[in-house]
């Protein structure tokens, strides 16, 4: 879609009169030595309200900009500082939450293993060697959703939609994201939060890390069981997706805080009663 042109830098101030203009937008590549700086001003001190591109998408999508995205943005803009007392609290409920839900799951683990033993052969378990908090590795431990030895012909691939190695138990457990159950484990032991970016593969990491810029800023949080990201684009496995996925993790990021946790666990709940869970 083509925007419509009313006036030129030189207009401006004739042009905000005129149209009542009671916000400014100043994309980043206009920001590069044509300004009409003076006329932005007057605005501003007029009280119109100057935006910058980056944050103005940000706080109409839920997700950060990376085109044209610049170092000094993520320096000098509010957010991306975790406090010590935010990273205790996220600590205690991630403590709490992972162990009433670990109580409350006890009736259900010897149901869910027995049923995966009957449907396919293999262990009950799988674990996988995932990127953490600042890269650190860590084993996350999840219920068998797939065929014993997967990728042993493919090597590492992300599952697709209708992918034929997920077992018929596994398909019931991943709808509804019990597979995921034993990654409360994870979270008490402290490798992830309750909260947080999806905890990624080092082969992908590795791949990703050197294809998107600002990727590894993923991991200056802990990697979490849901996320923004898991609730807000569904299930995807090519490079486009997760440059979707890294814009919206990083809006988290960004703007972390016990009020979006709560949001994002609730919508959460939505999801998996709705069985809208991954495929």
């Amino acid at each position: 879609m083509n925007a419509k042109v009313i006036g030129s830098y030189e207009q401006l101030l004739e042009v905000v009169e005129r149209e009542s203009i009671n916000k400014i937008v100043v994309a980043l590549h206009d920001r590069r030595g044509k300004l009409p700086v003076e006329a932005l001003l007057t605005c501003k001190l007029r009280g119109v309200d100057v935006e910058e591109g980056t944050t103005f998408y940000e706080q109409l999508s839920g997700k950060i900009l990376l085109e044209n995205l610049r170092p000094s943005w993520i320096i000098f803009s509010s957010g991306f500082v975790v406090s010590p007392l935010m990273q205790l609290l996220k600590r205690l409920v991630d403590i709490l939450l992972s162990g009433v839900g670990l109580v409350l799951a006890a009736p259900l683990i010897p149901v869910i293993a027995l049923l995966i033993k009957i449907d396919s052969r293999g262990s009950v378990f799988f674990t996988q060697e995932r990127v953490g908090q600042n890269g650190q590795l860590f084993v996350l431990i999840k219920f068998r959703s797939m065929q014993a030895d997967a990728e042993s012909a493919t090597g590492p691939v992300y599952a697709n939609v209708g992918d034929y190695r997920v077992t018929r138990v596994g398909r019931l457990l991943r709808t509804t994201r019990l597979d995921e159950l034993p990654q409360l484990l994870n979270v008490l032991r402290g490798d992830m939060s309750f909260v947080g970016p999806r905890p990624e593969r080092p082969y992908f990491f590795e791949q990703f890390e050197k294809e998107i810029p600002y990727y590894g800023q993923r991991w200056s949080v802990k990697p979490g069981i849901t996320g923004w990201a898991q609730v807000s684009y569904p299930y995807g496995s090519t490079l486009e997706d997760a440059i979707e996925k890294l814009r919206l993790d990083l809006y988290y990021i960004k703007n972390m805080s016990l009020f979006l946790d709560l949001f994002i666990i609730l919508k959460t709940v939505k999801i998996v009663l709705l069985g809208q869970g991954a495929r």
